[in-house]
């Protein structure tokens, strides 16, 4: 197993995703063969992981993909490299509910990953070891190592020696303050990767501040330290379910919020995985055996998409006519009839549903939630279920039924399409979490090209 690390931090605004662009593209650029993770079930962060190593990201969430899920993803795309790199997820111990299950720390422990925390240390002196002695005491943990964000190079020497006097862990470096490698947010967190101009330029100063302020090599010590990962499940044993389905997946600017190993996931279970743009193709290849519409920001492009008469008209054309499709978030506004954008403007979009959908000042149901089907479907029969995460700021008036969504603490609501060839709501899934569901889609998408070829 390659060497690890987990870069946390006390809270979210600490400054680990800036720290661990910035370790990423140091780590890369000095020859290492590097992969990374985020914890949890952001979409944004993995992006500029990418940006700074050329290598896809992956996302590790227990509640998401289960142990098993996160052991097997890590140990196999770890593989072979050299350094795996992962990005914790809100504060170290934030959790489910009010508890630490399914939080970075409990990812650390289950996969044997040393940790790295990250501390701003701006406007605190003999309190910055306050807080480190508390993330160290709290509970069990796998910390190693701090690095100090937004402290000056003068500084340093007096943190470091104040922490180091304290406790049995090292001080690897620090980060100053970088005002020309902000990132702008907007109301789903950051702006993507690429949406961003200079992004490589910014990657290059992190890298250098990295270079110049922390020490990589201990840093590699550090990840030296990782304990064995048995993986024995899962993933590694799935077998094609049918051969040859060609299954198509938008991916352009409006629609981005997928995970790389759900399109692997159905790869291996048959689908020749290709990708198509809602914005500015022409129109569904014709030969589609199945089609998924993934999550991202369809409110910032609904002239756009609404422009695009061609592509509208060829996948309604195609959903009408039996082609399943499955959609998630973004991908089920683009299906409805009408989206209404944060200026008020009225888009058209495929009116492959009925609905239309209106964009809102704050998030609507907001969480993780387990999903359970109330008919049979497409992807599963009655009863059955998978975990969701819910993540987003418009409403629909038609937002669906055939499952209801729990809430860890007993909040409850209806919710999804999921009627003939449609599966389509505000869920994101991850098919590691339930790969059943993901073998009953290809499934669904081979009868219907048979039916379709007349076999």
């Amino acid at each position: 197993m390659s060497k690890r690390v987990m870069i946390a931090g006390t809270g979210s605004g600490c400054g680990k995703t800036t720290i661990t662009c910035a370790l990423l593209a140091a780590l890369a650029s000095s020859g290492k063969d590097v992969v990374s993770f985020k914890c949890g079930p952001d979409y944004i962060d993995p992006m500029f992981h990418e940006k700074a190593t050329g290598v896809k990201a992956r996302n590790l969430d227990i509640f998401l993909m289960g142990e098993g899920g996160v052991k097997d993803c890590l140990s196999r795309n770890a593989r072979g490299r050299d350094v795996a790199v992962l990005e914790g997820v809100m504060g170290f111990y934030d959790g489910l509910g009010g508890g630490s299950v399914n939080s970075s720390n409990h990812i650390s422990l289950l996969t044997g990953t040393p940790v790295v925390l990250i501390v701003n240390a701006k406007g605190a002196a003999l309190s910055v070891c306050a807080a480190i002695k508390g993330f160290l005491e709290f509970e069990e943990n796998n910390i190693s190592g701090v690095i100090l964000n937004d402290v000056s190079e003068s500084a340093f020497d007096f943190y470091k020696k104040m922490i180091e006097e304290r406790f049995d862990i090292g001080v690897l470096g620090f980060m100053p303050h970088i005002p020309e490698v902000k990132i702008e947010s907007r109301h789903l967190g950051l702006v993507t990767a690429g949406e961003i101009a200079d992004i490589k330029e910014k990657i290059n100063v992190l890298e250098e501040y990295a270079k110049k302020c922390v020490d990589m090599e201990r840093l590699l010590h550090i990840a030296g330290q990782a304990g064995a990962l048995d993986c024995r499940h899962g993933f590694l044993h799935i077998v094609p379910v049918a051969r040859g389905v060609k299954l198509y997946i938008a991916l352009d600017e409006a629609f981005s919020f997928w995970y790389e190993d759900n399109s692997e996931l159905l790869e291996a279970l048959g689908a020749e995985v290709r990708f198509f743009s809602p914005l500015h193709d022409k129109g569904l290849p014709e030969d589609a055996d199945g089609l998924v519409l993934p999550g991202g920001y369809p409110e910032l492009y609904g002239q756009a998409l609404e422009n695009n008469s061609g592509m509208r008209d060829s996948l309604k054309h195609a959903i009408e006519n039996g082609l399943p499709v499955y959609a998630e978030c973004g991908g089920f506004v683009y299906m409805q009839r009408q989206l209404t954008d944060f200026m008020g403007r009225t888009h058209e979009m495929l009116g492959a549903l009925p609905g239309n959908v209106k964009m809102t000042d704050r998030l609507q149901n907001f969480g993780y939630y387990r999903i359970e089907a109330q008919e049979e479907n497409m992807l599963c029969g009655v009863g059955d279920g998978i975990n969701a995460h819910f993540f987003r700021c418009s409403v629909s008036d038609s937002e669906g039924d055939r499952f209801i969504a729990v809430k860890h603490g007993g909040k409850s609501f209806s919710c999804i399409v999921a009627e003939g060839n449609v599966f389509a709501g505000y869920q994101h899934l991850h098919f590691l979490g339930n790969p059943d569901f993901a073998k009953k889609f290809i499934k669904t998408c081979s009868e219907y090209s048979d039916g379709r070829d007349g076999k």
